[in-house]
């Protein structure tokens, strides 16, 4: 349940601070943190305020809860549909960011002669990129890889070290996952 992730899309959408939100709840800003960050659950009587001080329903919010994605397909067939933008890769996302809350994941397409670099500002994260089409270098640090279709690799993430070069002729399409 990404209850925390909703209650802080609904937060920021107010334009409400934490400290705003905590004191007009009754609570202390690091126990909201918490519950948006999902490390903590509030009883039913601290939901209630939380939602009171943001101004939303806390049915609705249930709703929405209840309602969120809990499965998502990305079928063969959809990589040569997915249009690439000047940058020469798209991503395509599993889930939205408010249903994600600890691991992320993606297809991957792009154009030959592309690098995608580390994610930034990501700390103590692990990743894994699967080759599903083609092929591609993996620079981390000084150490080069070259993998082609099949092969698969677990890494702890090294973004200002770290770049995904498609050095082939055709489109090379990467499933990613890593950890937020």
């Amino acid at each position: 349940m990404n209850l925390g992730n909703i209650l802080k899309k609904h937060r920021k959408s107010n334009r409400l601070t934490l400290k705003i939100v905590a004191d007009r709840a009754g609570i202390s800003e690091g126990f909201l943190s918490q519950i948006e960050n999902n490390v903590n659950s509030p009883s039913v009587e601290t939901l209630m305020n939380i939602c009171g001080a943001i101004g939303v329903n806390a049915g609705d919010i249930l709703t929405q809860v209840e309602s969120q994605e809990k499965l998502s397909l990305i079928k063969k067939s959809e990589w040569e549909d997915i249009e690439i933008p000047p940058s020469g890769f798209a991503t395509r996302r599993f889930f939205p960011p408010e249903n994600r809350s600890e691991i992320d994941s993606a297809i991957i397409i792009f154009e030959p002669g592309k690098n995608i670099p580390g994610r930034k500002n990501v700390k103590n994260s692990q990743e894994i990129l699967c080759v599903l089409k083609g092929s591609i270098q993996f620079l981390y640090g000084e150490k080069v890889l070259n993998l082609t279709e099949g092969d698969s690799f677990h890494y702890w993430t090294y973004p200002e070290k770290q770049m995904i070069s498609n050095n082939s002729s055709s489109n090379a399409v990467v499933l990613w996952i890593g950890t937020i």
